[in-house]
């Protein structure tokens, strides 16, 4: 199988030039089974993808297509059945679950569908519930969540609890709790799914605005084209292979 190209990336010179220099995220002959015997089902069947520094990727197909599958494994949530997956050239198969749930700690974020706020916290205290984990002092974690809310466009609104805000807002909470490590990969799966057009152009705005100014990868599962279109390139699956299909583009 063919890999993936890097594409050239619209969103920013400093983006192109990252991406050229090599591939932050390689998969190579990477697959993944479920079950054993006549119950396997084979999600992926060797994938090769290169994903380079400061591309904005949209990750497209239907339902069982393995773009899910993918993802879980890029998020090091998952880990394949044979194959390699690179990141930064180290080979994240050779590390061990501590060292996996390193890796995802300190260099990727994650937005969700259903935002996954804490209903009974503050939009502060929801941006800053990575920086908790890394140990961080009270003081450090407020500036650095408040910076955070600022970036997606919230200050004024740190105390409001997720009751109190919009879809869109929620899911701007999500992007600043995401972003508030400063990862260098942002995984983001049907961020606009539960979101009105109106709310989607803005997070997707929002997401563009962050890969173009602070360079974040950003890797993003959509069943949506007209959302896919802000990316500077798509990658279709398709019964647990990458179809082929890469285009160039962007909102």
């Amino acid at each position: 199988m063919n890999e993936t190209p890097v594409s050239s990336n619209n969103n920013g010179a400093a983006a192109n030039g990252a991406a050229a220099n090599g591939a932050l995220i390689r998969l190579q002959a990477v697959t993944k089974v479920y079950g054993t015997g006549i119950a396997a089902v084979e999600a992926l069947k060797g994938i090769d993808l290169r994903i380079g520094q400061g591309e904005f990727v949209a990750i497209m197909g239907p339902s069982g297509s393995g773009k899910s599958t993918c993802m879980n494994i890029l998020g090091c949530l998952d880990v394949p059945t044979a194959g390699t997956y690179f990141f930064q050239g180290r080979n994240v198969g050779r590390l061990t679950q501590d060292q996996r749930a390193l890796l995802r700690r300190e260099h990727l974020g994650f937005v969700f569908q259903g935002f996954n706020l804490l209903g009974r916290t503050s939009a502060l205290e929801n941006a800053e519930l990575p920086l908790i984990y890394r140990g961080l002092p009270v003081k450090k974690r407020r500036v650095l969540a408040r910076e955070a809310l600022a970036s997606v466009g919230l200050s004024g609104w740190e105390t409001h609890t997720p009751a109190e805000l919009s879809g869109g807002q929620q899911q701007r909470v999500a992007i600043a709790r995401a972003i508030v490590t400063h990862p260098k990969v942002l995984l983001a799966d049907e961020p606009t799914g539960n979101l009105d057009s109106e709310r989607s152009r803005e997070v997707m705005e929002l997401l563009t605005a962050l890969n173009r100014d602070r360079g974040i990868t950003i890797l993003m599962v959509t069943h949506e084209p007209d959302m896919a279109k802000y990316a500077a390139r798509q990658v279709h699956f398709m019964d647990g292979l990458i179809d082929g299909r890469s285009t160039e583009g962007g909102a």
